[in-house]
């Protein structure tokens, strides 16, 4: 299942007035939860950004937005493939999007498989909004527009 969200078109290029982050970048959410996926798509939306959202890893790589996102922020712990084997699969592919990982259970083992990956970030849920906004500035800033 694919959901998107956001009042700007890929292309279309700009700032968000005051967000310090681009209007044509998109962001991909994947997590098995729908109701942090209308979550972190009104916050991706409140930053005037595009977002698209997946129930699943899967779903995700079959997508086009795998080739065209500038960020993605994927839950760890999902039914079928984890944020971790996407973050695998990702790296396996050569992509180099930048990656925020959101989990429950911060156990060491899932931190040092994702700092091992090259994720931009683990966060424990909850999280405070204005740590995730700061993390996408980061992240869509390292990308071309």
């Amino acid at each position: 299942m694919l959901r998107a969200s956001g009042f700007s078109l890929p292309g279309v290029g700009g700032q968000s007035e005051g967000t310090g982050v681009s209007t044509c970048q998109i962001v991909s959410i994947v997590d098995d939860d729908e109701s942090v996926r209308a979550a972190m798509e009104s916050l991706a939306r409140s930053l005037g950004l595009v977002s698209f959202a997946f129930e699943s890893a899967e779903d995700f790589l079959r997508s086009p937005q795998v080739d065209e996102s500038a960020c993605l922020i994927t839950d760890v712990q999902m039914p079928g493939m984890s944020g971790l084997d996407l973050q695998d699969r990702l790296n396996a592919q050569g992509s180099r999007i930048p990656i925020i990982l959101v989990t429950a259970f911060p156990e060491q083992a899932i931190r040092k498989r994702a700092e091992a990956g090259g994720a931009l970030a683990l966060l424990e849920k909850p999280f405070d909004g204005r740590t995730m906004i700061e993390l996408l500035r980061r992240a869509l800033a390292a990308q071309p527009r």
